[in-house]
């Protein structure tokens, strides 16, 4: 098979939606910042089939946002105006493939939270997943930017990932097929007979498939453990947050680049840069997404004034003003 090119499948014949719809839900209760304004409308999926369903019979210029843990989100205080689906606690199966007579690959669905998939690599003795340990998401939001920590990438270790696009249809997708770094990840090639579709807008991430080592389930449990130790002692955990706000620059580290900016501690309405981390962005209660969006804005022209470097914000914003 040539892996270049998209393998497709053709999920189940249509059927009536079986998930919940909601309406004017506030996306504060779906973000890990604790602020932002409602989206118009809101689903809660059954399952995968009926994720497809689902899209396959929305209209095609309706915005569509999926969302797992929003831990990477902010939406204005005007709201999304379009639909949210949300899969976390949905799309939750992980489970082992054998591959080569070994089971040392790992499929999840996109609602899993990434310490989970660390957790079942080392309980099944491979190596390789530990620093899935330390991404506050879940795996369809590593997927859809690269996340990373502690000297790890979720496309470091991904051999096929599952796709669904606009018109419902399940696509498995090679690594070839994107364009990936540092926090990012585009398709790469247009589909055959068809336009260039786009990541977020046209297909979205329900799964994948890790390539992991067969090691010692110990060591990895071990490494694990001194991730989430290391993430305890220094990241504002007791505050909601959206984990890194900007990318490292290339040769440093956004968080020097903010504290040697004086920054720590700065803060808008119920936003502060964290005096923990300067690269987090607390609500310190009573946030709205305006303080929020305001201050990572003024961090970011602080530092261009202060240095030259102009930091690139990791986190997503959405949403009407």
């Amino acid at each position: 098979m040539n892996m270049a090119e998209p393998v497709q499948f053709t999920p189940m014949k249509p059927q009536p939606l079986r998930g919940e719809l909601r309406r004017d839900v506030p996306m504060s209760k779906h973000v890990s910042w604790r602020a932002g304004g409602p989206a118009d409308r809101v689903y809660i999926p059954a399952d995968l089939d009926d994720f497809a369903v689902f899209v396959r019979g929305l209209p095609a210029a309706e915005p569509l946002l999926v969302v797992g843990l929003g831990s990477n989100l902010l939406v204005r205080e005007g709201g999304f105006r379009g639909t949210v689906v949300l899969l976390h606690g949905v799309l939750s199966s992980v489970c082992l493939l054998a591959a080569d007579g070994a089971a040392t690959r790992v499929r999840f669905e996109a609602g899993v939270a990434c310490p989970k998939v660390a957790r079942f690599a080392a309980m099944h003795g491979l190596e390789g997943a530990e620093f899935l340990a330390g991404i506050p998401g879940t795996m369809g939001g590593a997927l859809a930017m690269n996340a990373g920590c502690y000297g790890g990438q979720t496309w470091d270790r991904v051999v096929a990932a599952t796709l669904l696009t606009r018109d419902g249809r399940l696509v498995e997708r090679a690594p070839g097929d994107f364009d990936l770094g540092y926090r990012h990840v585009a398709l790469a090639h247009a589909s055959p007979g068809g336009p260039m579709p786009v990541l977020g807008r046209d297909e979205w991430f329900v799964g994948a498939t890790l390539q992991l080592d067969a090691g010692d389930g110990l060591r990895s449990r071990a490494r694990i453990k001194e991730f989430l130790s290391r993430r305890i002692a220094t990241q504002p955990l007791q505050q909601p947050n959206a984990g890194s706000v900007f990318r490292n620059p290339p040769g440093d580290h956004a968080a020097r680049l903010i504290e040697a900016c004086g920054l720590k501690g700065m803060a808008i309405g119920g936003a502060e840069v964290s005096t923990k981390h300067a690269n987090f962005i607390v609500n310190r209660g009573g946030a709205t997404a305006s303080d929020i969006e305001t201050l990572v804005e003024a961090v970011r022209q602080r530092v261009l004034l202060g240095t030259g470097i102009g930091l690139v914000p990791e986190v997503r914003i959405v949403g009407d003003a």
